[in-house]
């Protein structure tokens, strides 16, 4: 009869593992990911948090019309999320021993999603929107490149993919909501 594998390795090889590489930080022997390409991927969705934060932010302030308050007001709320998950990103980055690339030269090129200006609220809202679709589509697909080789960035991806599903509701809703007013 062969011998059961252990659950856990052995804590003596753990702490003889853990005092290598000691300048690897968080990043350790069982990190399963191709840190380099994991960090680019990071530093594009990071780009893209950063670019919807701008959009965002410049459609609050050009929110003009009759019930353009509420809808300025839910702008604002995104764009404060959305520089919260470029925080936790850039946070994440640093963790595996990367940059994050916020250099404003190359932003856009890095970014999934695009800044569009938009010149009307609703016009505002669908741009809105697309991007919250593009940045859905996107992250789905980092999430599956990561699956169980970076579980910490996957939750991370994760949980900025709920709030993005989130968002793209939220203007789907203004978006109806605006064309159901312009019916009547």
């Amino acid at each position: 009869m062969s011998e059961k594998q252990p659950f856990l390795t052995d804590v003596k090889t753990i702490r003889e593992r853990a005092r290598q590489h000691i300048d690897d930080g968080a990043v350790t022997a069982g990190y399963n990911a191709e840190r380099d390409t994991v960090i680019k991927l990071l530093n594009e969705a990071l780009a893209t948090e950063i670019v919807c934060t701008l959009r965002y932010r410049r459609h609050y302030f050009m929110a003009k019309g009759p019930n353009s308050k509420g809808v300025a007001e839910e702008f604002l709320a995104h764009s404060n999320e959305e520089q919260g998950h470029a925080d936790q990103i850039a946070e994440r980055i640093v963790q595996l021993g990367g940059e994050p690339d916020l250099s404003p030269n190359t932003l856009t090129t890095r970014s999934h999603a695009e800044y569009v200006e938009g010149t009307s609220l609703s016009d505002m809202i669908k741009e809105n929107l697309v991007a919250e679709r593009i940045a859905i589509d996107t992250y789905r697909e980092i999430i599956q490149y990561l699956g169980e080789k970076d579980p910490t960035s996957r939750r991370l991806m994760e949980s900025i993919l709920a709030v993005e599903e989130e968002h793209a509701d939220e203007m789907l809703d203004l978006l109806s909501s605006r064309e159901d007013g312009q019916k009547k």
